[in-house]
């Protein structure tokens, strides 16, 4: 079974840093576009940034600037930089995939989600 498996969130300071990470594992042929989530409290889940398979990236508004998604296929992981954090960033973060475990068998996997908190 496919599974993507997150680290790396955690209690961030205001301007402060945090790397996440999302690796997957199982029966995967390849894995095409990647993304980051995240959902605040009391509000409906929003996305964060895109990388496609060719590497091309897109960012909220929100972010723009201040993070940074990559990848690594060898590893089949993807990967977000947070820097100069804000309280407003405070969110469950969600790592999403799409996965092919056959030539023509796609589907969109969700990792469990880690919380990200920034305070003073």
């Amino acid at each position: 079974q496919v599974q993507l498996v997150e680290s790396g969130g955690g209690l961030g300071q205001p301007g402060g840093s945090l790397r996440l990470s999302c690796a997957a594992s199982g029966s995967i042929l390849r894995i095409a576009n990647m993304a980051w989530y995240r959902q605040a409290p009391g509000e409906r889940r929003e996305l964060v940034a895109t990388i496609q398979d060719d590497s091309v990236t897109n960012y909220a508004g929100s972010v723009k600037g201040r993070f940074t998604i990559s990848r690594d296929n060898a590893q089949k992981a993807v990967f977000l930089q947070m820097n100069n954090l804000q309280p407003e960033d405070t969110a469950v973060y969600y790592c999403n995939a799409e996965i092919y475990t056959g030539f023509y068998r796609r589907k969109q996997y969700w990792g469990q989600g880690t919380q990200v908190t920034v305070s003073s």
